[in-house]
């Protein structure tokens, strides 16, 4: 029998609430011969990409999804199908985080999740208080259409087998899909007490107290034949798992940092505006800290070696937003350390008062920090002090 597709699971990115690192679900998937799985963390997208990349390097299909939290307090599972999926459902998370604290306090309007429906497959959620909403049902097939199924799950929970009657009528009586998930929480059995132990630090409460949350252990990832057992009587059901996974087809991948462009009073491109400030910066270096004996001359040829090198690799404007918000925190009193790591080895650095190291001076090479022969991004090294460094963050959004 074609195996079953896990489609709601938590890693350990739904923080303080999922216990299984993203590289042991792909193992349990790997173990258990299932092609693909969804992992559907709580509110977000942290750890989408290292998951579609581990798995698709150990040849399982990574479906990217995210369990939200609605504005009445109810979830749904969404599911990205193609790359206009993955772009609304990360504007869906993004805006709900901007419109509110975050956390336990993030929820998504209906009416945010109805304009980010395209390219995204909806499971109903799990029932609250065994409670069945056919207006919010109607309003979710609405939006979805035919990417909307009726999620079951069977962990014996009252809530759970309270609803499943009401659920099935409903999806019969409106010709809308079934899918069996299981929501897991961690990665086997054994690792229930110590789950259970994590919900209570997370919400500061004691193993002891019966009114707070809990998981069972059937909140774990179950192999096909358990699921497969536990849904004997709707193999559609199970079916269904994998109608969904062939129904997506997104695979995320790593990109090269996107830098905003810098623009300048003088409207000079990056390229020139950088030889500019770097020629400045260097007369003003060797006026102010180089004695008047030391010949000049191999500052100047370092300093269009390395610029040559930069431009060649396509950083300028890199070095350009770097200067530009240590100038300003030096211009506005704000401590800057003087350069650590291999950056302190660049003229350019110097000149643009990055660092504040003379790289000559202390024999320091350009080449460690950066190199055409192993092409990767700069990385500066900055200290700020730790009293007004949010005065050089919220200038560095702004700008």
């Amino acid at each position: 029998m074609e195996p079953f597709i896990h489609l709601h699971v938590h890693s350990a990115y739904s923080l303080a609430e999922g216990a299984i690192p993203v590289k042991s679900v792909i193992k349990k998937c790997k173990l258990n011969n299932m092609p693909a799985v969804a992992i559907t963390d709580t509110n977000n997208l942290f750890g989408a990409l290292e998951f579609a990349l581990a798995a698709a390097d150990e040849g399982v299909q990574p479906i990217v999804g995210s369990q939200i939290t609605m504005e009445d307090g109810r979830q749904v599972v969404l599911l990205v199908q193609n790359n206009d999926g993955y772009l609304n459902l990360s504007k869906l998370v993004s805006d709900a985080y901007m419109g509110g604290a975050g956390g336990k306090d993030f929820t998504a309007s209906y009416a945010d999740l109805v304009a980010c429906a395209a390219g995204v497959i909806c499971l109903s959620g799990g029932p609250v208080a065994g409670v069945l909403d056919p207006a919010r049902l109607d309003f979710l097939h609405d939006a979805f259409g035919d990417r909307f199924y009726i999620e079951l799950q069977r962990h014996e929970l009252v809530s759970e087998m309270q609803a499943e009657e009401g659920l099935l009528d409903y999806a019969y009586a409106k010709n809308v899909p079934i899918v069996a998930t299981n929501d897991c929480y961690f990665a086997d059995p054994s690792m229930h007490a110590a789950h259970d132990a994590l919900l209570c630090i997370a919400e500061g409460r004691y193993v002891t107290e019966e009114d707070r949350r809990k998981v069972t252990k059937h909140h774990f990832f179950k192999s096909s034949a358990d699921m497969e057992k536990m849904f004997s009587d709707l193999p559609e059901a199970v079916i269904n798992t994998r109608v969904i996974a062939q129904r997506c087809s997104f695979l995320l991948k790593s990109v090269k940092p996107i830098l905003p462009p810098f623009k300048t009073e003088s409207g000079l491109n990056e390229p020139e505006e950088l030889r500019k400030q770097a020629a400045e910066g260097l007369e003003w270096r060797l006026e102010n800290y180089v004695a008047a004996d030391v010949d000049r001359t191999p500052y100047r040829e370092r300093l269009e070696f390395e610029l040559n090198t930069i431009v060649q690799m396509g950083f300028p404007g890199y070095f350009l937003i770097v200067s530009d918000f240590i100038k300003w925190a030096k211009d506005h009193g704000i401590p800057v350390g003087p350069g650590r790591g291999s950056g302190a080895g660049s003229v350019v650095a110097w000149a643009l008062k990055i660092t504040d190291l003379d790289p000559l001076q202390f024999n320091l090479l350009f080449e460690r920090f950066l190199n055409p022969e192993r092409v990767s991004m700069p990385d500066f090294d900055v200290d700020f002090c730790q009293d007004r460094r949010d005065e050089v963050i919220k200038y560095v959004q702004e700008r």
